[in-house]
């Protein structure tokens, strides 16, 4: 994807550092601006361009974005994920494109998955954790708590595994 150029290489480093940047805010604050989100879409959208000629560009960035929306989108709707991590992976399927947007959701969400076991395993114990996914076979809304500004060092971070995919996807498309 971002091929040995000094620009491709220049626009691999931009992309990765955005993610990184975006993650590490979400470890903090547990907050994605928009800001941030905007600028990685809107480079993603001017990179696409500049790599490919204007319409097969634009069609690939948007293509890319919207993909990564409907991906992700079900899961806000569901009350697993913060509308930021929708975004984010939105905006990163802008770079991505359709079939890199597609295989980062998936690199996503199997990072994701182990990091939400990893944390409930941290927070709650090993019987307490397989108590609640059994009930959550049947009942998947137990996997969910209300948003509540207190205890929001113990909601997890879901940039870190977003951003994570979107890279890793970035570079099985560069070899």
């Amino acid at each position: 994807m971002f091929v040995a150029t000094p620009l491709g290489m220049l626009a691999g480093f931009a992309f990765s550092s955005l993610l990184v940047i975006a993650a590490i805010g979400d470890v903090r604050t547990r907050r994605i601006p928009n800001r941030l989100v905007a600028l990685i879409a809107v480079l993603g959208i001017c990179w696409s361009i500049a790599a490919m000629p204007l319409l097969p560009g634009a069609s690939r960035s948007l293509e890319g974005l919207g993909i990564g929306l409907a991906c992700w989108f079900p899961l806000y709707l569901f009350g697993w994920l913060g509308a930021g991590d929708v975004k984010l992976f939105a905006a990163a399927g802008a770079w991505l494109g359709p079939v890199g947007a597609l295989q980062g959701s998936l690199i996503a969400a199997l990072l994701g998955a182990v990091l939400a076991l990893i944390w409930m395993l941290r927070s709650s114990g090993f019987k307490s954790v397989f108590q609640t996914l059994g009930i959550a076979t049947a009942l998947p809304s137990v996997l969910t708590t209300p948003a509540d500004p207190q205890k929001s060092a113990r909601t997890l971070p879901y940039g870190v595994p977003i951003s994570a995919g979107a890279i890793c996807a970035a570079l099985l498309q560069f070899h």
